[in-house]
């Protein structure tokens, strides 16, 4: 029996699974009670998860004054945000030192995929249409969800706002920010109520700047202010969400989302030559559909199904090429197909079985183009036991991958099981202190760029392998009413990837080989409270500090950076926020702190990059008439002008200032 063959006997399987499942509510309707409709987002308790999960909701990004997802994200402990400079530069997300390549991005429940690279770029997506970020560390505890939610070893999760039509049979809002560098960025929300059973929401968003800030440039003991250059960006993203509500017969969202964007690369800075040419079109476009039914009170059904299509074009222009340029263009798409049921048959006990399956092809402009296709079939076998005091979380993960290609040689079938177990007990009665613990087994397939780019690619490439461990304490208190909510959880974990894919030179050129072992010892702490000053006079405090002890633990002859931290990575990092909320106008503080790191594996002082620390201020205003809001918000980011890079030689934007006015009807 072939393995496509397999893959397509599990998906049937899981058809009949939703199927039949359906088959029983038809037969004990009876029984099931009156729906009540829930609208919107219910904030997860980050104190009585079993993993380390962090929350931001639109409340806590609006008063904070959080500009852009990769802001917010940058708030999370054990986080490493790459970014290659300015508003169009590329965001991606690492969680505790493990790569990008290990961490899930899942928009309304379903992952986004990038194949080609493995990792994705969250500066694409829009905040001003979310209303949840969260971010897990391990398995989450919701097991009510998609085999692929657990074959990562974190997932940062992003909500859309959904509508509440209680009372009117529309609601809206427009706003437009303006700022440094040439930053202009309208949107638009519309929503709209058919009957009682479908409704509708439209959301529209165009950002531009032109980039091209001025930094600080030190060259020995020369100091002169030089200007970015070619780093414009201007991007349009719409999406547009149809949802019905069927009582009985459970719900359904489909939602259609477009992104397409042009920039400047602006290239690493290079000691007398700042000229960049590249450029770089990126095209999304995806459509998603989420099914869902309460059967009973014991059974629950989901079923979702996606569409991924992604182009991209990179021209850069000089004398370097043959014929004066060189042009890439790449399109790559997926199928994607998944079902889950739930069977709780006690209360305190439940079993969630999912299956997806998907599809992802690869094409490029190259000569010989090996068109990749791979096949997945991912099964997540889940059981949770809740009780008042002890909550248990087991999960097994089955993978099973086969690959095809036009032109050269293709990479091994891979098959795995992946398990993960995590717990929380509460151990005393009269105090909200939970100790909670956590393993997790993941591992991730190497990207078609690392199997197949022309020359460079390697087909025998093994999956890096991942172990996770984490202790920790959660807890949950007040100070009688001035301070009526006190929240603290400190966690230490212990990582380890085997089979860590890297970049070694050959003979002649590059080659990806699996190589590296790398080893994360660190601890996170996070800590928010809400003091009440006075009447109509609150303040929130909220702190965030990592310590990550992350190296390489390659041993080879030609390894000079055995035990030395990893590049990026700084061992002392953290982050924090006080807001004012008062009568007349609510203030904001805000930092992020990133300590000293290195740039390349050696750490050594040519490769080391200084810490530095972004502060930013925020004053914002709401005025309510009726129905209808204005909010006027300024902010200041980087207030002390400070020089520093996240990625060595792409300096970060000093000063910046922006205003967003934003009306809600």
């Amino acid at each position: 029996m072939s393995h496509r063959f397999q893959l397509l006997l599990s998906g049937l399987l899981c058809f009949c699974m939703i199927s039949n499942a359906q088959y029983q509510s038809d037969t004990i309707s009876g029984q099931i009670l009156d729906e009540v409709q829930v609208v919107g987002h219910v904030k997860p308790s980050a104190s009585r998860s079993t993993v380390p999960l962090q929350v931001m909701d639109s409340k806590d990004i609006a008063r904070i004054g959080i500009r852009s997802i990769a802001d917010a994200v940058q708030h999370f402990s054990g986080v490493t945000v790459k970014d290659y400079g300015g508003l169009g530069g590329i965001k991606t997300v690492s969680i505790r030192s493990m790569g990008a390549t290990h961490t899930a991005v899942s928009y309304d429940g379903v992952t986004i995929s990038d194949a080609q690279t493995g990792q994705v770029d969250i500066g694409r997506f829009s905040l001003d249409n979310l209303s949840l970020i969260t971010l897990e560390i391990g398995q989450n505890d919701d097991i009510f969800q998609t085999a692929r939610m657990s074959a990562s070893a974190g997932a940062l999760n992003l909500k859309t706002e959904r509508p509440e039509l209680k009372d009117s049979r529309h609601t809206g809002s427009v706003q437009v920010k303006a700022g440094s560098f040439g930053f202009f960025n309208p949107s638009l929300k519309y929503a709209y109520k058919f009957n009682d059973a479908f409704s509708c929401s439209v959301f529209g968003n165009w950002q531009q700047t032109d980039g091209n800030y001025p930094f600080t440039w030190i060259d020995g003991d020369k100091k002169t202010t030089e200007k970015r250059i070619n780093s414009d960006l201007q991007s349009f993203n719409t999406e547009i969400n149809l949802y019905g509500n069927f009582k009985k017969k459970g719900n359904i969202n489909l939602k259609a989302y477009y992104y397409d964007s042009e920039r400047g690369l602006p290239g690493a800075v290079v000691v007398y030559n700042p000229y960049s040419a590249e450029r770089l079109w990126d095209k999304n476009f995806f459509t998603q559909f989420h099914y869902e039914n309460p059967l009973n009170k014991q059974f629950s059904v989901q079923a979702q199904a996606k569409y991924n299509y992604t182009y991209t074009r990179y021209i850069d222009v000089g004398d370097k090429y043959e014929h004066g340029k060189q042009e890439n263009r790449y399109s790559q798409k997926e199928y994607y197909a998944s079902g889950t049921l739930l069977y709780t048959p006690l209360e305190c006990l439940s079993f969630s079985l999912a299956e997806d399956l998907f599809v992802n092809t690869l094409w490029n402009n190259f000569p010989d183009c090996p068109s990749p296709e791979r096949w997945t079939s991912l099964t997540a076998l889940s059981v949770q036991y809740t009780g008042k005091r002890l909550t248990v979380t087991g999960n097994l993960l089955g993978t099973l991958i086969t690959e095809t290609v036009k032109n050269g040689e293709t990479s091994a079938d891979k098959k795995r099981l992946s398990p993960s177990v995590s717990a929380s007990y509460l151990p005393f009665d009269d105090i909200n202190l939970r100790v909670r613990a956590s393993y997790k087994n993941s591992f991730r397939v190497p990207s078609f760029n690392d199997l197949y780019y022309s020359r460079v690619g390697n087909p025998q490439l093994r999956p890096e392998r991942a172990s996770q461990y984490n202790l920790g304490l959660t807890w949950t208190g007040s100070m009688d009413g001035l301070v009526p909510i006190i929240m603290a959880s400190i966690d230490a974990y212990y990582n380890r990837v085997y089979d860590k894919i890297v970049a070694i030179p050959t003979l002649f050129v590059w080659k990806m080989m699996n190589m590296d072992e790398t080893e994360a010892k660190g601890l996170d702490v996070n800590l928010a409270g809400e003091i009440h000053i006075r009447k109509q006079w609150k303040m929130n405090v909220s702190a965030g500090y990592s310590y990550q002890k992350a190296i390489d633990l390659t041993q080879s002859e030609k390894t000079k950076s055995y035990k030395h931290q990893l590049p990026y990575v700084p061992e002392h990092s953290g982050s924090g926020a006080v807001t004012l909320e008062n009568p007349w106008v609510n203030f904001s503080y805000s930092f992020i702190f990133n300590g000293i790191r290195y740039s390349l594996p050696q750490n050594i002082p040519l490769n080391r990059m200084d810490g530095y620390c972004d502060q930013s201020l925020s004053l914002h205003k709401t005025f309510n008439w009726g129905k209808n809001s204005l909010r006027i918000q300024g902010d200041i980011q980087n207030i002390t002008d400070q020089s520093y890079e996240i990625v060595h030689w792409y300096p970060m934007p000093g000063r910046a200032y922006r205003l967003s006015v934003g009306l809600k009807f």
